[in-house]
């Protein structure tokens, strides 16, 4: 299958799932406002969702599928599914262990991730509570992300990408009961583990019908399993990354009351193109590189290289424009309603707008780390990430205290870091890539990330102008901001189709590319 189709499958499961979660999120959003309520929900929900991130949507299945395709193929389907037994009960004992200690030792977790309110006896108590009973999500996201990595290697990717929309359901329906936002932010995260467990059991299904017969049990530490172990936790480092440094953002946030939950929705905005985008094409072209390094085929290498990063970049740049151009229009539109006031809208959007100049850079990581992943390189990724996360720690905390005794909000300082360290880490990918001549790209993509430099332009000018009349397109959509800033969306997302194809960003051979299998 060509990396676009497999790319497409991926996205159109994750934009359903996102849109979803933009309906989830108003919700909540407007149960429970911008506030300590809020903040230590938002705290629990973390958890997960940086686990979700770092296994489901890649790191662990970019360890575990060249060697469990490389098993299936050498050895055939027998060994392959003996691999994915052992490593399943591993894993599992080994992040059963881990919440056990999470939650005994979360008192004291808190203390780092959610300091700033160490002193409100209500709201302190709370987010400890919340995030207790959200931590099972870690085990299910664990063995989730096994279960897409068997999928992804039969060259199946609907059902792993469409599995996280069970989340959004499930949290949806909880936000509708409870009297107040306590008892709202108790039912939540109690929805986050259930939907674990209803997401583990969709792909186990998945997987029995690949006729995968996985069986729970002791575990052994075989030596298929220390071989997955040892791509799988430097793998897992290094795409944690991100995850870290959004961790440390927010734990710095808590000592604005409010902050976690604007940089949350935020969060939200900008992780849109790197979920549709980043992880698609990651997961796209990480089995074609795998196959092409086995062959020792670098011209092959090169193109699947030369091609997911320019799909990559044609979809991403204009997306980072259109946050840029106009965030607090999207903010205002999507979230503004119930306890979730325009005020709160402005806040966000100021993050929004510094997350928007490091997307190109979070997707990036994505589709450049599995060139390393296809030849079980995983430490360099992890030695990068790591020092990514020394980057946003200290200039994140720079900025932020900095700012704060300037008089001025410190969160936006956060964003920034976070957006500079993603480029330190892509930019070392690269040159490293680049250094050991694995990834040179090519003069035709060096001409095509112009033409997506130009025509993200225009489509960021026309997005200015379109956000600046927005009252006049409010009234021609029934007085809705929220169909307003959809129809600004629409008419963007069409112009920038129209700038692409006439500046050369995207060619129409891509498109037909989607057909072939």
């Amino acid at each position: 299958m060509s990396v676009l189709k497999n790319t497409l499958t991926q996205s159109t499961w994750t934009l359903g799932s996102r849109a979803l979660g933009f309906l989830r999120d108003a919700v909540i959003l407007a149960k429970v406002g911008a506030g300590p309520v809020a903040d230590a929900f938002f705290t629990a929900l973390m958890f997960p969702n940086l686990f979700r991130r770092v296994f489901a949507e890649g790191a662990f299945a970019q360890a575990f599928i060249p060697v469990y395709a490389r098993t299936l193929e050498a050895e055939g389907p027998e060994a392959a599914q003996k691999l994915a037994n052992e490593t399943l009960r591993g894993l599992l004992a080994v992040t059963v262990l881990l919440v056990i200690i999470a939650q005994v030792a979360m008192p004291w977790i808190m203390l780092v991730i959610h300091g700033g309110y160490r002193d409100d006896p209500v709201h302190f108590p709370l987010a400890i509570l919340l995030t207790q009973i959200t931590m099972p999500y870690l085990s299910f996201m664990a063995l989730a992300a096994l279960l897409s990595g068997v999928l992804n290697s039969a060259g199946r990717f609907g059902m792993s990408a469409g599995a996280p929309t069970l989340l959004n359901l499930c949290l949806l329906v909880a936000a509708f009961f409870g009297s107040d936002n306590f008892a709202v932010s108790k039912s939540l995260a109690v929805a986050v583990s259930i939907a674990g467990f209803l997401q583990v059991c969709l792909l186990w299904y998945g997987v029995s019908r690949q006729k995968v017969r996985l069986h729970l049990g002791l575990p052994r530490f075989t030596p298929g399993v220390r071989r997955v172990a040892a791509l799988a936790i430097p793998g897992t480092i290094a795409a944690s990354g991100m995850q870290i440094n959004i961790l440390v953002s927010q734990s710095l946030a808590s000592f604005e009351e409010g902050a976690k939950t604007w940089l949350y929705s935020a969060d939200r905005l900008y992780q849109l193109p790197l979920g549709l985008v980043g992880v698609a094409v990651g997961l796209a072209i990480l089995p074609r590189l795998a196959r092409a390094a086995r062959s020792d085929d670098q011209a092959g290498s090169q193109g699947v290289m030369d091609n997911g990063v320019g799909l990559a970049m044609a979809l991403t740049v204009p997306a980072a424009a259109a946050l840029m151009a106009a965030p607090f229009l999207f903010v205002d539109s999507f979230f503004s309603r119930g306890e979730f006031t325009s005020g709160d809208a402005a806040q966000t959007a100021r993050a929004l707008f510094h997350f928007g100049w490091g997307v190109p850079a979070f997707v990036l990581i994505k589709v450049l780390a599995p060139g390393f992943f296809a030849r079980e390189d995983t430490k360099t990724p992890m030695n990068y990430s790591l020092i990514s996360v020394v980057v946003n720690t200290l200039l994140g905390a720079s900025l932020f205290f900095w700012l704060k005794s300037r008089g001025v909000a410190g969160f936006p300082g956060l964003a920034i870091a976070t957006s500079t360290a993603a480029w330190v880490n892509a930019g070392l990918l690269f040159l490293t890539l680049n250094r050991r001549g694995w990834y040179r790209p090519g003069a035709r993509l060096v001409q095509r990330l112009v033409s997506v430099l130009i025509a993200s332009g225009a489509l960021a000018a026309l997005l200015w102008y379109l956000a600046s009349i927005s009252e006049t397109v409010q009234a021609y959509t029934f007085g809705s901001k929220f169909l307003a800033a959809l129809a600004i969306a629409a008419g963007g997302a069409g112009a920038y189709g129209i700038f692409a194809i006439l500046f050369g960003a995207i060619r129409l051979s891509d498109i037909k590319g989607a057909r072939r299998a």
